[in-house]
């Protein structure tokens, strides 16, 4: 069973319509009995790194998370924010991440009137595979997925970077270690891309 953690943030509507169109059956839920049943686990996102945490600290989602992912090792994909917050900690808040991963969510920090770019990278982009995984099985060779984000992800492990993605530099754009993965991009609005990665990871073992 595939549960989409519903914390109050993300595209809950949109991932769980990608899921059922590639056949994939799937439980929004908060509840923790439920998430304790779960082969896998989504994490989506969209907005703040602070607010996210809160909501999983609120919700008392934190160990149960903890036990599944690190213990259990069952699979987990994190969206956006939900990838940023399996780091350590964020610029743009305080609180403590989940600290998976040995990394930081950082700003993209160049002068936007340098580069004629601005600081939020909105819109869609390509990405260069450097660490391959079973998620990247088949994958199209011109697959571009669609971004929405002011911060992204430094690894300090290079063997954790699955893909990179230039805007103003390159920057992680997928990340990866054993049973844990994830996305800055929205595979739920990336179309046949998004559906293919989707279709791995759930068929993924």
């Amino acid at each position: 069973m595939i549960v989409v953690i519903d914390y109050g943030l993300g595209n809950i509507g949109s991932i769980a319509n990608m899921l059922k169109k590639i056949g994939a059956k799937a439980i929004v839920s908060s509840d923790i009995a439920i998430i304790d049943n779960a082969d896998k686990l989504i994490l989506p996102g969209v907005g703040a790194f602070d607010n996210g945490m809160r909501q999983l600290i609120d919700l008392g989602l934190v160990p149960i998370l903890n036990r599944k992912v690190l213990e259990e090792k069952v699979p987990i994909l994190g969206l956006c924010l939900g990838m940023q917050l399996f780091t350590r900690k964020s610029e743009e808040g305080r609180l403590a991440g989940l600290g998976w991963f040995d990394a930081e969510t950082v700003r993209f920090c160049f002068d936007p009137a340098d580069i004629g770019l601005k600081v939020l990278h909105m819109g869609w982009n390509t990405v260069r595979l450097v660490h391959s995984t079973t998620m990247w099985n088949d994958m199209y060779p011109d697959a571009r997925f669609y971004f929405v984000h002011s911060y992204h992800v430094v690894c300090h492990n290079w063997e954790d970077v699955t893909t990179t993605t230039n805007y103003g530099y390159e920057f992680a754009s997928a990340i990866t270690r054993d049973n844990i993965a994830g996305t800055q991009f929205h595979p739920e609005k990336s179309h046949k891309f998004g559906m293919r990665l989707l279709k791995n990871f759930v068929e993924c073992r």
